[in-house]
């Protein structure tokens, strides 16, 4: 399977509710970023450069496997992440500045995304006509 990459749209969720509460705020601090989607990550991965465009604060910390070994993550506030056109809230992990931003496994599930390896894209759920759905059993 090839690279697939995506441009997605990221805003600052907490700048979003504040503005919905009050008309008068300023407009919530929003980027278009490329991200690699990567089926063998688990979150929404972002470089620090994009946090700190979005001006995200830090929430936690947490151990990380990777192919180097464990590694030490930052968790930030979550952000409204839209993808060709859905949208959903998800919390930030910190990779280093010279790795992708990544789209993992729980955004792509969440948003009803999957792989098609064969044309490089990622592509509405085919089981579920193109449309998004959340199963719950």
């Amino acid at each position: 399977m090839g690279k697939v990459i995506v441009k997605i749209k990221l805003t600052n969720l907490k700048d979003a509710f504040l503005k919905e509460a009050d008309a008068r705020r300023a407009k919530p601090r929003a980027v278009e970023v490329e991200a690699l989607v990567d089926t063998g990550a688990t979150r929404l991965y972002l470089k620090p450069s994009v946090i700190k465009k979005l001006g995200l604060a830090r929430t936690d910390t947490l151990r990380s496997p990777t192919t180097n070994g464990e590694a030490i993550r930052y968790k930030y506030e979550p952000v409204a992440l839209e993808l060709k056109g859905r949208r959903e809230n998800f919390d930030v992990i910190e990779v280093p500045e010279n790795v992708s931003n990544l789209l993992g496994q729980v955004p792509l599930e969440v948003l009803d995304f999957v792989v098609d390896s064969k044309g490089q894209r990622l592509i509405p759920n085919p089981a579920h006509g193109g449309e998004q759905m959340t199963e719950e059993y």
